[in-house]
């Protein structure tokens, strides 16, 4: 049974010890960072601050903070059942993906039974009134950000050519009562979006829910496909179609158990400086240009909980969303680049940074190849580093991995440097957006790629000493 909304989802957490509550009054304004970087990085339970300086309105943090709650979020006892269930979906005689599935939705019973469901009633509306953004409880972060942001928002937008909305996550920095940037990159769909308006003129409809059910949040950040719509990928992993709603001032649809709605416009010939902001990459990004959001009412529910997350130095609580992101992609990759065994984007190359793929290798070049492939995949154009092993290595075993990589590599021939494109947040190339990226094929090398030394093994003992050694452990008294 999916969770009914955040609330439902908060009440589970407590009710397996995995929630906290804080009765004391606590400060927005760097203090609540300063508690959950603690509590993150020793892996500590979620929190709910229910006395916010200066707000009515308590903060839940760190929800997704652990593989546990991550798992309990999505509900399953193992994420990696959300890529099988993606991998059921794809019919690989016929060639038809999960991509094409969700624009047939018509066709198929399963996916038309978790397409959003209209309703004219919300709780997300039980409260209408004008806005004013300092009585939410929107944190600064840290100690050089340019102000508040409001850093799980769920905004929500309108192709004016196809009609079909778009849920992504956006941090927003709050200006003042009734304004916020807009933070959309250049690679992104809400900025794509951005850009037809701009063509048409005027004013551009946007809704922010703020405080929904732990998959629907999760569907707004995963890096999904243009054609998938984030709202029934939500019903996919909610495993029930997602309540929505018409939104009170404009033509949009809302899910119908947020916590917050915060509904506007954005004026396509309006920019404001935005940052800077303490971000995933453990780095501050720069200050920059951005769209302005205008706030025309907020609807919410009558007792709502706003909850926010803090990013920074890893590990924090969006790595594990990440993880989950990984999991989900790897059929799709695999789909693609079907030599691909496993793969991991280490937490410490905060997602877009380093991925390490195993394949199995059946001609010369082939982990070139793959290195290429998957740059042209999407939002893989933003990997900085590839690594690629054989199909025995374990790309989770970073030791293994490093190993590999130390022993494995001739400079010349089996490092690849390519130019492209890259992550708005990058602050190492020297252009923004644009630099130079690198492949390393740490795989065995074969005299057909032109290696002329006899390639040694890895040193392993024989199967048979080591079933005799486990089975006559416990006589050698060590």
């Amino acid at each position: 049974m999916s969770y009914k909304d955040l609330q439902d989802f908060v009440k589970r957490l407590e009710d397996i010890g995995q929630l906290k509550r804080v009765p004391v009054e606590v400060d927005r304004n760097l203090e609540i960072t300063e508690i959950v970087d603690r509590v993150s990085k020793a892996y500590g339970p979620a929190i709910l601050f229910e006395n916010v300086k200066d707000s009515p309105y308590p903060v839940l943090i760190n929800a997704f903070g652990t593989y546990e709650r991550t798992n309990m979020a999505l509900e399953v006892n193992d994420i990696n059942k959300i890529a099988q269930e993606i991998e059921n979906l794809m019919d690989m005689s016929s060639g038809i993906t999960f991509v094409n599935k969700v624009k047939s939705v018509p066709k198929l019973a399963r996916l038309a039974q978790i397409s959003p469901k209209k309703i004219t009633k919300a709780v997300c509306q039980e409260v209408i009134e004008e806005p004013d953004l300092t009585k939410l409880p929107i944190l600064k972060c840290w100690p050089e950000d340019g102000g508040p942001f409001i850093t799980l928002p769920l905004v929500i937008t309108k192709d004016p050519e196809t009609g079909m909305q778009n849920m992504g996550m956006y941090r927003l920095q709050v200006y003042d009562e009734k304004t916020t940037g807009m933070h959309w990159h250049l690679h992104k769909d809400g900025r794509r979006i951005y850009e037809k308006y701009r063509v048409l003129g005027g004013k551009m409809p946007v809704a922010v829910a703020i405080g929904c059910d732990p998959a629907t949040i999760y569907s707004a950040a995963a890096p999904l496909p243009k054609e998938v719509d984030e709202m029934i990928f939500a019903g996919f992993l909610r495993k029930s179609p997602l309540e929505i709603v018409k939104c009170v001032t404009n033509d949009l649809f809302v899910p119908a158990n947020a916590e917050f709605i915060l509904e506007g416009y954005v004026d396509i010939d309006e920019l404001r400086v935005e940052g800077p902001f303490g971000d995933h990459t453990g780095y501050y990004s720069v200050r920059d240009l951005f769209p302005v959001f205008h706030v025309k009412k907020i609807t919410r529910k009558r007792n709502p909980i706003y909850p926010a997350t803090v990013v920074g130095k890893p590990p924090m609580e969006d790595c594990y969303l990440g993880k989950v992101t990984e999991r989900i992609l790897l059929p799709m990759v695999k789909l693609h680049i079907p030599e691909i065994i496993e793969m991991n984007f280490p937490i410490e190359g905060v997602f877009h940074n380093c991925v390490i793929v195993s394949i199995k290798k059946s001609y010369p070049g082939q982990a070139k190849k793959v290195m290429h492939a998957m740059w042209g995949m999407g939002k893989m154009m933003y990997t900085k580093m590839i690594i690629v092993v054989d199909e025995h290595v374990n790309p989770h075993d970073l030791s293994t991995v490093a190993w590999k990589v130390f022993n494995n590599i001739d400079a010349a021939g089996d490092i690849v440097i390519v130019e492209g494109p890259l992550d708005a947040l990058d602050h190492a190339s020297n252009l923004p957006r644009y630099g130079h990226k690198m492949g390393i094929d740490a795989t065995k090398k074969w005299s057909t790629e032109g290696h002329t030394r006899e390639w040694p093994n890895d040193i392993e003992m024989l199967k048979e000493i080591k079933d005799m050694v486990s089975e006559r452990w416990e006589q050698y008294g060590i």
